[in-house]
């Protein structure tokens, strides 16, 4: 099973919008990392995402070049408990993706890898962080849109 987490891409700041819809720089880099995905032959079947405009948003870019269904979720919130996602995912069998939040994002990713919810992997506002589990989970790859090659 492969997991894809993506941070949300670069987002409005409150005082320019409430309700934070990703910038043209966010949505540009989203499209990117989406047609990277593709060109690789990276194939889910459910994205999920959080309730928030930006993440939503950025579900959406990367399910309409993928081709994959969309699930928001509420426990996918920024300051959500990662351990109810690193539950979640132990009944799973299926490649997914999780478009999201730091510091949850961080925190699932090191909760799957270590066991310990603290800091060890950089995401990057519209990258993908890519774990994989055999027996246990490891990573595989964790690319900012800037490195990724259309």
């Amino acid at each position: 099973m492969r997991l894809y987490l993506v941070q949300h891409g670069e987002a409005m700041s409150k005082d320019e919008n409430p309700e934070r819809p990703l910038t043209a720089k966010g949505r540009e880099n989203v499209t990117k990392t989406a047609k990277f995905l593709k060109k690789k032959g990276i194939r889910v079947r459910k994205i999920f995402h959080s309730t928030k405009l930006r993440a939503k948003q950025t579900a959406q870019i990367i399910a309409s070049l993928l081709g994959c269904e969309l699930q928001e979720e509420k426990d996918l919130e920024p300051l959500a408990d990662p351990s109810i996602w690193a539950k979640k995912i132990r009944s799973m069998n299926e490649d997914i993706m999780i478009v999201g939040h730091l510091p949850h994002l961080g925190a699932l990713a090191s909760l799957l890898l270590c066991g310990e919810s603290k800091e060890i992997l950089r995401f990057y506002m519209g990258g993908v962080v890519c774990l994989e589990k055999e027996e246990n989970w490891k990573l595989l790859f964790s690319i900012p849109p800037e490195f990724m090659d259309e």
